[in-house]
């Protein structure tokens, strides 16, 4: 708490008293603390901050030991539009094209390079410097950050599957956990990674066609990764902060168990949504709450969602239901909508097997 008063002493001169006084004395002795815990839990942690610490000039402090992290902080700049900041960290870091970027927004090509183009224009005329932040700030993007390379994930995550971007993200959450060893968040993104990566072998068949959850042969599900992801959600869930990603890996780890609770899923689903409102998120609940009570009410959520009439998943999810429920010309319709809108070659071709299973019926 001393330190942090120096460092206003010192800055607040220069740059302006923050909006908010306390909370910034608050983060900045507790971010320094955390580095003093930091730099004496290890001496390998202390070699690799020393080894990145001799590339820059002397006067500059090794904030994060990992480049491409770094570039994903300096991308989330707080001027930018948050829609802005990650597209632009996909584009720029994770080597994203424009198409990919838009599915992972499901907003139309067009829109996204707009944004993309508005974003680097700003950057441009308003001359945002894009460089690491102090070390203090690190927590006021972290979000966004948690937010790309979840992105970044599911871009590889397929289908098809582009593993070098799955690795890749699942590297950087792990530096970002050790980097904020006291936010629940980045060790619950590193918990939901590894615990959906666990099944990348059974999700895609031999002959490259999808397999659903429910028809994967577990065997091939990687038991390593999921006991490295049920430990990273463990220490994620002792700093007792629940978030968003800490739930989603909560339901990846119940999918492993060896009779699913349905239940518990839709109860998971429910508090995620309350925390991050979404239609996707809904749409992921009404299939949790149709294995747990029945296709009608999960049908009766579905039907209630808007925003998602060009989202493959959302027609395919309806027809599925409207299938159960008996009304197959309406899965029918469902499906080949879902068809249309499919994004993959892969999810066409599981798609097309759906419909033409209706066409013959």
């Amino acid at each position: 708490m001393q330190d942090a008063f120096v460092r206003a002493a010192e800055r607040w001169p220069q740059d302006g008293a923050p909006a908010n006084p306390s909370a910034w004395i608050v983060t900045t002795a507790r971010n320094a603390a955390i580095d003093r815990i930091r730099r004496e839990r290890t001496l390998a942690r202390k070699t690799e901050l020393l080894a990145r610490a001799e590339t820059l000039p002397m006067d500059e402090e090794a904030t994060i030991p990992d480049e491409r992290l770094e570039l994903i902080f300096a991308c989330c700049h707080p001027a930018l539009a948050p829609e802005a900041q990650v597209a632009l960290t996909l584009s720029l870091v994770g080597g994203l094209e424009t198409p990919e970027i838009a599915r992972a927004f499901l907003v139309p090509e067009a829109t996204l390079a707009q944004r993309l183009v508005r974003a680097k224009r700003k950057i441009r005329d308003a001359g945002i410097p894009l460089r690491v932040p102090a070390e203090h700030l690190l927590p006021e993007r972290l979000q966004l950050v948690l937010a790309t390379i979840y992105l970044v994930f599911n871009a590889g995550y397929g289908p098809p599957v582009r593993r070098e971007l799955c690795g890749e993200a699942i590297r950087l959450a792990a530096v970002l956990a050790t980097l904020m060893p006291d936010e629940a968040e980045a060790h619950g993104l590193h918990a939901l990674l590894l615990l959906q990566d666990a099944r990348r072998d059974a999700r895609v068949s031999r002959a490259g066609e999808l397999v659903l959850l429910a028809d994967q042969d577990r065997s091939l599900w990687d038991a390593d990764e999921i006991g490295q992801g049920r430990r990273a959600l463990e220490r994620a869930f002792s700093l007792r902060l629940p978030g968003p990603y800490q739930l989603q890996a909560a339901i990846a780890s119940l999918h492993f168990e060896a009779e699913t609770d349905w239940a518990e899923i839709a109860l998971l689903y429910g508090r995620l949504a309350e925390l991050s409102p979404s239609p996707v998120i809904e749409l992921n609940r009404a299939v949790a709450v149709a294995m747990a009570d029945g296709a009608e009410p999960g049908l009766e959520i579905v039907d209630g969602l808007s925003g998602l009439e060009q989202y493959h998943l959302w027609h395919s999810t309806r027809a599925e239901l409207l299938h159960r429920l008996g009304r197959d010309a309406e899965a029918g319709n469902a499906y080949s909508r879902a068809l249309e809108l499919a994004p993959t070659e892969t999810e066409r071709a599981f798609l097309q097997g759906r419909v033409a299973l209706f066409q013959n019926n």
